[in-house]
């Protein structure tokens, strides 16, 4: 027997489960693969051993369907940081003793940075021991569009969609009163404003769109911001501001750490938001006009009625490359984007080394930023307008569309 597994972690967004299609339609058109298992709960639930069998899950085309447009990560997921092998290697001896009791050849692990820190540390270990015969490889997944490695990530262009779309209601919405008001909408993105940028594309057909854009990657100055907030309030009765919910100040402290525990995740990351928050009161004590915030949260990973087809479509097939690496031996690789043009919109589909990507942030180039800090550059819109292209076929049932579960 030489069996396939694959597992999701880290945070889920509208296409992550279209890459478990792919890599579910590259391992059952393989010779290579007898059984498809599915860890729950990410790399937490190989430790634990709580596999589903994909292949009875997804009997039929239809449910493959469903799948790929099912939100948030269908198998679970986790944030578990494997333990420094040199000092305690329990966490790999339990994997690999895992992976020998259920004939485990090839694994591919689905997500982020920190995802691909596990693929990095397990795909090594593998080869450190001297394992031919088991293959880890890595398959990219972020909103938040900051891994190195590839043009961009499956998620993020749905979200980005998402986000222009929203900004374009929002600014409707916005102009209805004749009165000045301020409104500021805070957008994921620890320390890459790429799901920020975002916003600008709500001016693709004509819309104003947001006045001010905040991205995490130039310094933001508290006093600038409100300046720049009067200068719009001269010319328009409403003023809408977006901003990176990971805002730093000069000194690189989160603007949200003013009203934050101090508190970390298992890899060591502050847990951050409130940025917008903070801003509405410091405009209202300030400036003095109406102002509301509004923290998008959630629903910029998790509409997946609004998904961008070409998202979907490039999900897939990065699930089928992974799975064809693994099947290929190439142990310590990650399926990856390489864009050959803006327009007409062309790429290829590639792998690099998986350490390449871990624990390592791409971030919005700073002269794709406007000089003052405040929108971004045409360079920009560029690279972002073909990934929110095309509308998936969503398939309704009762008026809303219709999902799968697979545990």
């Amino acid at each position: 027997m030489r069996n396939l597994l694959v597992a999701q972690s880290g945070g889920p967004t509208a296409a992550i489960n279209a890459t478990l299609a792919g890599v579910f339609q590259g391992a059952i058109g393989s010779d290579k693969v007898d059984h498809i298992y599915g860890a729950v709960n990410g790399i937490q639930g190989v430790l634990e051993e709580r596999f589903v069998d994909l292949r009875e899950l997804l009997s039929n085309t239809q449910d493959q369907e469903l799948l790929s447009q099912t939100p948030a990560a269908a198998l679970g997921s986790c944030r578990v940081k494997l333990k420094d092998p040199a000092k305690d290697p329990s966490d790999y001896e339990k994997i690999i003793s895992v992976f020998r009791k259920h004939e485990i050849h090839y694994f591919i692990y689905i997500g982020g940075n920190d995802s691909m820190d596990t693929v990095d540390k397990l795909s090594a270990y593998v080869r450190a021991h001297g394992i031919e015969d088991i293959q880890v490889v890595g398959a990219p997944k972020t909103i938040d569009n900051d891994l190195m490695g590839t043009d961009h990530c499956p998620g993020f262009g749905s979200a980005a969609k998402y986000i222009a779309t929203t900004f374009s209601e929002l600014e409707r919405d916005c102009h209805v009163y004749n009165v000045k008001a301020v409104t500021i909408v805070e957008v994921m993105g620890r320390n890459a404003g790429w799901l920020t940028a975002a916003s600008a594309l709500s001016r693709l057909n004509g819309g104003e769109g947001p006045a001010l854009i905040y991205l995490c990657e130039t310094a933001f100055d508290t006093e600038q911001f409100l300046k720049d907030v009067q200068e719009q309030l001269k010319v328009r009765d409403s003023v809408l501001v977006a901003v990176s919910e990971g805002v730093k100040d000069a000194q690189g402290r989160y603007l949200s750490e003013q009203t934050q525990s101090g508190a970390v995740d298992n890899f060591g990351h502050s847990y951050i938001a409130g940025a917008a928050g903070i801003l509405e009161q410091l405009v209202r004590d300030r400036i003095g006009c109406k102002v509301r915030s509004i923290e998008l949260n959630l629903m910029q990973r998790s509409a997946a009625h609004i998904a961008s087809a070409t998202d979907i479509r490039e999900s897939q097939m990065l699930g089928r490359k992974a799975c064809q690496c693994a099947l290929d031996g190439k142990s310590g690789r990650m399926a990856s984007i390489r864009r050959i043009s803006d327009e007409p919109y062309r790429i290829e589909l590639t792998d690099v080394p998986v350490s390449d990507s871990a624990n390592a942030e791409k971030t919005v180039p700073r002269e794709w930023i406007n000089p003052k800090g405040n929108d971004v550059m045409p360079e920009l819109i560029a690279y972002l307008k073909p990934l929110i292209q095309g509308e998936s076929q969503v398939i309704y049932q009762n008026g809303i569309p219709c999902h799968i579960r697979l545990y």
